[in-house]
């Protein structure tokens, strides 16, 4: 991809601190957008903006936002301090996300349960709700939901993070139908596996609360050094550029997948469920049942 493809755009990034967030933002900035980034934690926050200005151009806007997405009212005034400052939102990421309490279902505490479905499924939904009347006024925009292994593939002992991501994707799939007559691409990355906080947090728990076989392959991904942060964020810029225009409703790998499509490939996804989230019935699988 060529340089500054977001040149003049204005993104908000959300769980922008550190890891995948901080990167998509830089990413962002080094492509020419002006970014607004979220986070809980101030000083985290504060940290993240000096080394994604480090990168930005004489004349683009770093600004932060400390806000809880999982808070309907902090979301409404994350977008509404953005578009004071930048007049408009071309691009949101929805990155923000949290594994919730690790361990068997009624073992877990209940509440953090409850939290991490709030932050990672209500925190997307709650942003959208605020940007999606701007973009459709602009008659166009590019919304990224950042997603995980817990959308394609069941995660025993992690449920909180596993339902709320295969709910995000379903809840991007059916906002990307519903917004293409306005020009509004939605669609999702799987980064691949991370060595993050996260991941430290699957390594602090052991094997009694997320099961040998996760455990295992958590040790193996950190001894490897998992996916590179870079990948999800190079995928990340493509789905907010307009080189992916015509391109929605589709959950992307960021290792994986062929990016980026041609038109003609485009168009080919239009009529297709390629990289989409559907049930397999036995046909599918040689049965014939």
């Amino acid at each position: 991809m060529t340089d500054q493809v977001l040149k003049n755009k204005n993104a908000v990034v959300t769980g922008a601190s550190r890891g995948l967030g901080l990167a998509i933002a830089q990413a962002y900035v080094s492509a020419g957008a002006n970014v607004v980034v979220c986070g809980r934690d101030q000083k985290t926050l504060a940290e993240a903006v000096r080394q994604i200005e480090s990168v930005a151009k004489r004349g683009q806007s770093v600004l932060a936002v400390q806000a809880d997405v999982a808070q309907e009212a902090d979301a409404e005034r994350l977008i509404r301090e953005t578009l004071s400052v930048f007049g408009a939102v071309d691009i949101l990421v929805n990155n923000a996300g949290v594994y919730g309490p690790l361990g068997a279902i009624e073992d877990v505490d209940w509440e953090s349960w409850v939290e991490a479905i709030q932050i990672n499924l209500m925190g997307s939904v709650y942003l959208c709700r605020q940007v999606v009347p701007f973009m459709k006024k602009q008659q166009r925009g590019k919304i990224v939901q950042i997603s995980g292994g817990g959308a394609t593939n069941p995660l025993a002992r992690i449920t909180a993070y596993a339902a709320s991501k295969a709910a995000v994707i379903r809840f991007m799939e059916s906002l990307a139908l519903e917004l293409a007559e306005f020009n509004i691409d939605v669609n999702a990355i799987a980064p691949g596996a991370l060595n993050t906080r996260m991941l430290q947090e699957v390594l602090a728990a052991g094997p009694e609360k997320v099961g040998a076989d996760f455990y295992k392959k958590s040790l193996q991904q950190e001894e490897s050094g998992g996916a590179p942060l870079e990948k999800g964020a190079a995928l990340a810029v493509y789905l907010a550029s307009s080189q992916s225009d015509g391109l929605t409703g589709r959950l992307l790998s960021a290792v994986w997948d062929p990016w980026p499509f041609s038109a003609e490939q485009v168009e080919a996804l239009k009529k297709s469920d390629v990289f989409t989230l559907r049930r397999i019935v036995p046909k599918d699988r040689g049965l014939e049942w």
